[in-house]
């Protein structure tokens, strides 16, 4: 064997490595997409990790409040 053969050999394995590597990085970028959560849940975490919270108003938090009394008396009525 001569080094001119030698070293075509060499570079026809790094070819097919490079290849092989490519391939391997697509499959693991697809993979990482597929796993990244698409939802609204999500972005609402990250919201929440940044501090900014909603907050409602006094009279919000009443309606709210009023509204669950009333869905609980109707429960208890029909028991």
């Amino acid at each position: 064997m001569t080094i001119d053969s030698i070293l075509a050999q060499i570079d026809a394995e790094i070819v097919k490595l490079t290849q092989v590597r490519s391939l391997l990085d697509g499959i693991g970028k697809v993979a990482a997409e597929v796993t990244k959560p698409k939802t609204k849940k999500a972005s609402a975490k990250t919201k929440a990790k940044d501090g900014k919270r909603r907050v409602l108003s006094a009279d919000a938090r009443k309606r709210i409040a009023d509204a669950q009394h009333k869905r609980w008396a109707a429960q208890k009525a029909k028991a």
